[in-house]
């Protein structure tokens, strides 16, 4: 199947992007191994971070920003993305995100932890939805864009892939040409051609046991980016989100950072407030504080969660500030104006990811990645609230230009036929009881040594078990025919071996990456980067 434009994802970022290249005209296919609709976007609370108050402004913004990335935000990046934040804003409300009012107005604000000022656009609490559907609105009406729905994308196609396989010359610059991916529904594997492809996958959570993510969250453009041997930054630096909401069946509900900013308290399980201890920004410290402060909490007092308390607030307040969280409490039998809400800590986002410069380039020409599998440097050691949305609308944006210049100096180059996928003697798998397992054991062994406190025998033993599961599930995938659940664990394993990689890397405690070996930052501030040998 031949496209322009390939892009894997179907969140806020691949969407955007998607749009921007076919006003330009081209063709644009884009891939999503579920419904249209499954992304890490739609499961977004609380909102999109950006400076249209008046009582705000960039610099404040920026220097928020700053502060919570703990020293390794890149500063031109940051100034970038929050300058033109608000033409983000615009094109969003341009194509019918109605954000929230107040009852004279103006747009509504949340504040978030980090944040110095109300600066939190939102639709309601599911802003992230509200994105979604006006973009697949939009998408949907746009007749450049193909829209492929239970499509797994494998890997992707290079020269070099090629080279090393006998079917073209090793001279040339080595580039993107296409992918390979499994139509699920028909059981067949496909093969794409396009001189662009565009990673928009999202996160990695799934490759914890606790996690905010959606079932999509398994890490694969970050291990289709590292097998063709795009380098790979700070996978480290995981967020473990403060308030997930504690459920004795292992899910986690999110509950908006925004219920603190309305006033919420963290009181431990005997009802203490305990943040001032921790911060002097209390309950509204970064992310990093405030889930080791709970961390910290929990083991001292051996409790399976903190309470979070917005009680007496009334019910028609909250029922229209938080209307999702509230029904998921109620439907839970708690009532948030009245009860006590039992949160715990969960990984929601990665600050780390595959290595992109401010135009969502990568080092392979061709290959350009946007949204929460792309490191460009805005989060840092730690992600301030809300500015994820604001980076992959914005990138996005600068994505699309950069593709564009590239498909018109690169349109006449002629490139090598890919070749078609050839399974060989391989047979349907078998022992599905071994992917259940696998799965289990990588998830509970990065939960368990990966987690919000580390120490450097943790991660050694986390590094063991899970390049064993490598190794495994690389002989296991060799032997039998791709389904959707082995892709998953494959990438999954792969990722979880590249953040094991990076903590190791790094000897110092800094943002989300702390360990009682290295409390202390170092001088010296560096990126953890990680490249496949041979590349």
């Amino acid at each position: 199947m031949h496209h322009d434009v390939l892009v894997v994802g179907s969140g806020v970022a691949g969407l955007s992007f998607a749009l921007d290249v076919a006003k330009a005209g081209y063709t644009v296919a884009i891939l999503t191994k579920k419904t249209r609709a499954d992304s890490n976007t739609n499961q977004a609370q609380g909102g999109i971070a950006s400076v249209t108050s008046q009582t705000d402004d960039f610099e404040l913004h920026v220097q928020d920003t700053l502060t919570a990335g703990d020293g390794l935000c890149r500063e031109n990046v940051v100034r970038s993305i929050v300058r033109d934040g608000p033409a983000a804003i615009a094109e969003l409300t341009q194509i019918g995100v109605a954000f929230s009012q107040l009852d004279d107005g103006r747009v509504s604000l949340h504040r978030e932890g980090g944040h110095s000022k109300r600066r939190i656009l939102h639709v309601a609490d599911f802003t992230g939805h509200a994105i979604e559907e006006a973009l697949l609105h939009a998408v949907s009406k746009e007749p450049r864009i193909t829209l492929l729905e239970h499509f797994y994308a494998i890997d992707l196609v290079t020269r070099r892939s090629l080279a090393r396989k006998g079917l073209l010359s090793k001279s040339g610059e080595n580039r993107v040409l296409g992918l390979y991916a499994l139509d699920v529904q028909k059981n067949e594997v496909v093969t794409f051609d396009a001189k662009v492809v565009m990673l928009a996958t999202g996160g990695v959570g799934q490759v914890y046991q606790f996690t905010t993510n959606p079932d999509i969250a398994t890490g694969d453009g970050i291990a289709m980016a590292w097998r063709a041997g795009v380098p790979i930054r700070n996978m480290e630096f995981i967020q473990f989100h403060p308030t997930a909401l504690y459920t004795t069946d292992g899910q986690r509900f999110l509950v908006s950072e925004a219920v603190r900013g309305e006033g919420a308290v963290l009181r431990n399980i005997d009802g203490e407030a305990f943040m001032e201890r921790y911060d002097p920004r209390k309950d509204l410290a970064p992310r990093d504080i405030v889930a080791r402060a709970i961390d910290s909490e929990m083991k001292r007092l051996g409790s399976p969660h903190v309470w979070l308390d917005i009680t007496g607030r009334g019910e028609g307040v909250l029922k229209e500030k938080f209307p999702s969280i509230f029904e998921e409490c109620a439907r839970r039998g708690i009532n948030m104006n009245k009860d006590f809400i039992p949160v715990v800590p969960a990984a929601h986002y990665l600050c780390g990811g595959v290595e992109t410069r401010l135009d969502a380039s990568t080092k392979l020409p061709g290959l350009f990645a946007c949204g929460e599998v792309a490191c460009t440097g805005l989060h840092g050691a730690n992600r301030l609230a809300s500015n994820s949305l604001l980076e992959a609308v914005v990138l996005a944006r600068h994505g699309a230009v950069a593709a564009v210049n590239y498909l018109k100096n690169a349109s006449m180059e002629a490139d090598p036929e890919i070749p078609q996928w050839v399974a060989g003697r391989v047979q349907d798998a078998d022992e599905r009881v071994v992917l259940s397992h696998n799965w289990d054991e990588l998830r509970r062994t990065m939960w368990d040594y990966v987690g919000i406190v580390r120490t450097t025998k943790r991660l050694e033993r986390a590094q063991s078990r899970v390049e064993n599961l490598v190794r495994e599930i690389h002989d296991y995938y060799w032997q039998v025919n791709v389904e959707p659940k082995l892709l998953e664990l494959r990438n999954m394993a792969r990722v979880a071996s590249l953040i094991i990689s990076c903590a190791l890397q790094r000897l110092e405690s800094r943002g989300l990456h702390f360990t009682l070996d290295f409390p202390d930052k170092q001088e010296e501030i560096r990126d953890s980067i990680l490249r496949r040998g041979g590349y």
